[in-house]
């Protein structure tokens, strides 16, 4: 009889081998003091050293097979190694407490781990991370223990631990590891970021699997349902071969569209951008044949630090993007910051509607000493690529009137300070508020673009905050209420020989495509992962026929009739 486990699926696919357990060494160690401190300072340098020497081979190898910006997490490794605010505590304590060296790394190591824990900040725990991985490092080599070594295995497995450390994932072998499955962590954490990277199926945050499994049973991972597997029946066994199967040839099969453009089978193009977060992002916008970037998140910069990005800092972040996208358009959202998006370094008043409240556009035009830094940067960034610049949350026409006059203003300052700015910058808002989508007709005569933010737009339509789970049934992308406005913004943007955009959840949803498709949408943006997914099903509409469908959509009542009627209508495409 077969075990089954739920865990996060932290990335696709389906892994079939015997089990590789990833057990930790013993570290324990007796001696808490010395009479010797300074032969316990040359021991603990001598550790340092070694674990230099170790990580640098780890971080090389991490660059060869998943590129410079994973390799980045070790550098992250090698700066903790050469921190005096973390080396030269350690050796105070050695040489002040006469504390062993073991002894010393431990206290000191916890103390930062326990505070980088305690933040309430998603970045600042990936910190406390490093620290446990690096110090964990040191403390082998002074004990004399060999860590596990994931790069020696030579057989197809898969690998089961508490949870996966950023050097244990980067000595990964595609050609053995199928897979791998942990008690802890979520999608966002460093290892299920770089499973992605590898392309092997991974699922996290199961609690209990390394007390369900034995080293060698055969075990199922199931990346794309979050299901475990642990000695499978033959029956189980043959439904997901033919699972994982079905997989790689689906992933073989979509990436023949990487490079063909967005077409209807009617010949209408339309854009498919990828929404980005950081630079980090782009090998993915890139391996998914994305055509542009139609949302690119900025407040990544301010988060998980003390203090504002500088202007040099955000520059650097903004070329690096349009250099790489080659010409290709980058749609840059400015700081939106608010909400659910807290900057504690900006001490925000709390608020009751926080998602209604001081944010976004509306935090920027009060507090300018913030926004300028930030137009500067993008301005100066704009003679390396395409830029296009979207304000958010734009209630009134006077708030895009003001943005842009502040825009502007900095742009005839750069140019006296002698530095080149570009004249074809694409300036344009995020349609997220209703009054904004009524007002889209005089809204067009200014802007050069809108792109739809859905999920916002939909919330504040139906009066149904989407993180309450008591009205989330109204969270309803294909309500006729949120077509018609869709429907409204992309006929005002036309009128005027303007484009739209949508860079919210509903752009890469297959039951949104056709709809979307007919209602005259120009540009989808969306994860790059769903990319080619999307450019399959594209391919297989006709525009007139969906233009079709979207008019019988908008004249539903009920968000149930629209589905119905999607389904009915392509099911044979």
């Amino acid at each position: 009889m077969s075990n089954i486990i739920k865990g996060i699926a932290a990335s696709d696919g389906v892994a079939i081998a015997k089990a590789y357990l990833l057990v930790e060494p013993d570290l324990s160690y007796s001696q808490e003091t010395t009479d010797q401190p300074e032969q316990e300072i040359q021991k603990f340098n001598d550790a340092l050293k070694n674990s230099k020497i170790e990580l640098t081979k780890i971080r090389n190898n991490a660059e060869e097979q998943l590129g410079a910006d994973k390799a980045a997490i070790f550098d992250a490794h090698l700066l903790v190694l050469d921190d005096p605010e973390m080396i030269n505590p350690i050796e105070e304590k050695i040489k002040n407490d006469k504390a062993s060296a073991p002894h010393a790394l431990t206290e000191v190591s916890q103390n930062f781990i326990t505070i980088f824990e305690s933040m309430d900040n998603e970045y600042m725990k990936e910190r406390a991370a490093d620290i446990r991985d690096v110090s964990k490092r040191v403390l082998a080599h002074l004990l004399g223990v060999e860590l596990p070594n994931p790069s020696i295995i030579d057989e197809s497995v898969v690998i089961v631990g508490h949870d996966l450390t950023p050097s244990d994932t980067a000595q990964l072998n595609k050609q053995y590891v199928q897979g791998f499955v942990t008690n802890i962590g979520g999608r966002t954490s460093h290892s299920a970021i770089m499973s992605r990277s590898l392309e092997i199926p991974a699922v996290v945050g199961t609690k209990s699997i390394t007390d369900s499994v034995e080293q060698g049973d055969m075990v199922i991972i199931d990346g794309l349902t979050g299901d475990v597997i642990i000695d499978p029946t033959e029956d189980e066994l043959k439904a997901y071969q033919h699972k994982r199967e079905s997989f790689f040839a689906d992933r073989e099969a979509l990436k023949q569209l990487r490079d063909e453009p967005s077409k209807t089978k009617d010949g209408q193009h339309v854009e498919l951008a990828a929404n980005i977060g950081t630079p980090n992002d782009l090998p993915g916008v890139k391996d998914n044949g994305a055509e542009g970037i139609g949302l690119y998140r900025t407040e990544f910069l301010y988060m998980g630090r003390d203090t504002m990005p500088s202007e040099d800092e955000q520059f650097v972040a903004y070329k690096k993007v349009l250099q790489e996208m080659n010409g290709k358009r980058v749609v840059v959202r400015t700081l939106d910051i608010g909400g659910d998006k807290e900057l504690p370094y900006l001490n925000l008043p709390k608020e009751m509607n926080p998602f209604l409240g001081y944010r976004a556009i509306r935090l920027c035009l009060d507090q300018p000493e913030i926004f300028r830094p930030q137009l500067r940067a993008l301005l100066r960034a704009s003679t390396y690529g395409k830029l296009n610049i979207m304000f958010p949350m734009v209630a009134t026409i006077k708030e895009f009137r003001d943005a842009k006059a502040l825009l502007l203003e900095e742009k005839e300052n750069l140019k006296q300070e002698g530095i080149e700015v570009s004249d074809d910058i694409g300036l344009g808002i995020m349609v997220e508020i209703p009054s904004t989508a009524a007002l889209a007709d005089v809204f067009a005569k200014e802007v050069d673009f809108f792109s739809i933010g859905t999920n916002d737009l939909i919330q504040y339509t139906m009066a149904a905050d989407r993180m309450s789970e008591r009205v989330s049934y109204l969270y309803q992308p294909y309500n006729p209420s949120i077509l018609r406005l869709v429907k409204q913004v992309i006929e005002a943007s036309h009128k005027e020989g303007k484009w739209t955009g949508m860079c919210g959840e509903m752009a890469g949803d297959e039951t949104a495509i056709p709809l979307l498709i007919g209602l005259g949408l120009d540009e989808f943006s969306m994860s790059a992962t769903s990319i080619l997914k999307a450019r399959r099903q594209i391919k297989n509409l006709s525009q007139t026929e969906m233009t079709q469908l979207a008019d019988r959509a908008i004249n539903c009542a009920t968000v149930d009739e629209v589905v119905d009627l999607v389904k009915s209508k392509t099911s044979h495409a």
